[in-house]
C-alpha cells in the first residue's frame, strides 16, 4: 500500500510542477512587450508605378 501512497503522491508532485511551469511560462511569454508588426519589404500595388 505504501508503494501505490508514493506512486499517488509522485503523479501529484509532477502534475503541480507541470502546471506550474506552464503558468510560469504563459506569464513571462505575457510580459514581453508586443513587437511592431511592421514588413520588411513593401511591393508596389499594380497600376501605381511606372
Amino acid at each position: 500500500m505504501s508503494r501505490l501512497l508514493a506512486a499517488a503522491l509522485t503523479v501529484a508532485v509532477a502534475a503541480a510542477l507541470a502546471v506550474g511551469a506552464a503558468l510560469g511560462i504563459v506569464a513571462v511569454l505575457d510580459a514581453t512587450p508586443e513587437q511592431p508588426n511592421t514588413p520588411l519589404i513593401t511591393y508596389e500595388q499594380a497600376g501605381q508605378g511606372g
